[in-house]
């Protein structure tokens, strides 16, 4: 039996590096998965054009005409396309608000193209990409509503979170139960200091949610 063909992914990227744009063009053509739509240096510019039919839009997250990088996120999440962030530096702060704006993760330029291109098609089948940047970002997360988690305490809390069992969140982070619960008390614990207590696995469902640290649900 034949396998469907893979659906095409419309692509558009925002960035005023000229040279990383003309190298992403070339480089998309050898993934048919993709479909580059549209390079602009502004949101206004991709707005305006067949860019905002896109399935998936890259932003930089630091652009020279000084857009807010918040701003940016909203504006084309309003107009439908996904959104993910990449920058080759970037502040913990600033990645944190696109994430809280709409974005569906944060990649670091130094990457490479094949996992930019795994990250897309993360983003375009609903999924949320964790980048190790985007982990310390969070963690070093410093507004009082929202908890300073660790990596590890926001890997056990976003696998528990999505419907594992307490021993299938411990075996993926290669842990113990016993210590899977420990970091799940100190995410609680963290929450209750915040003032936004939760006691429960709907309530941390719920302040995942609120906190978009969404998480593809587990295959296994």
């Amino acid at each position: 039996m034949s396998e469907e063909p893979r659906a095409t992914i419309g692509v558009a990227a925002v960035d005023d590096d000229l040279m990383l744009l003309q190298g992403l063009s070339s480089w998309l053509r050898h993934a048919p998965q993709l479909r580059l739509l549209a390079c602009s240096s502004t949101v206004d510019d991709l707005l305006a054009g067949p860019g905002r039919t896109a399935d998936v839009v890259l932003l930089d997250l630091l652009l020279k005409d000084g857009s807010a990088p918040e701003s940016n996120v909203t504006r084309l999440r309003a107009a439908g396309p996904l959104v993910l962030v990449i920058s080759t530096l970037a502040a913990p702060a600033a990645v944190v608000d696109t994430i809280t704006a709409g974005a569906a993760g944060f990649l670091s330029k130094d990457h490479p193209l094949e996992r930019l291109v795994e990250a897309i098609g993360e983003v375009a089948a609903g999924g949320c990409v964790h980048s190790p940047e985007m982990a310390f970002a969070l963690a070093h997360d410093d507004r009082p509503q929202r908890p300073r988690l660790t990596p590890r305490e926001l890997q056990v809390l976003l696998d528990y979170a999505s419907g594992l069992t307490l021993k299938a969140t411990a075996r993926r982070a290669r842990i113990s139960p016993h210590t899977a619960k420990w970091y799940l008390d100190q995410v609680k614990e963290k929450y209750q200091r915040a003032g936004r207590p939760a006691f429960t696995k709907l309530d941390l469902a719920a302040r995942v949610r609120e906190d978009r640290l969404h998480t593809p649900a587990p295959t296994a």
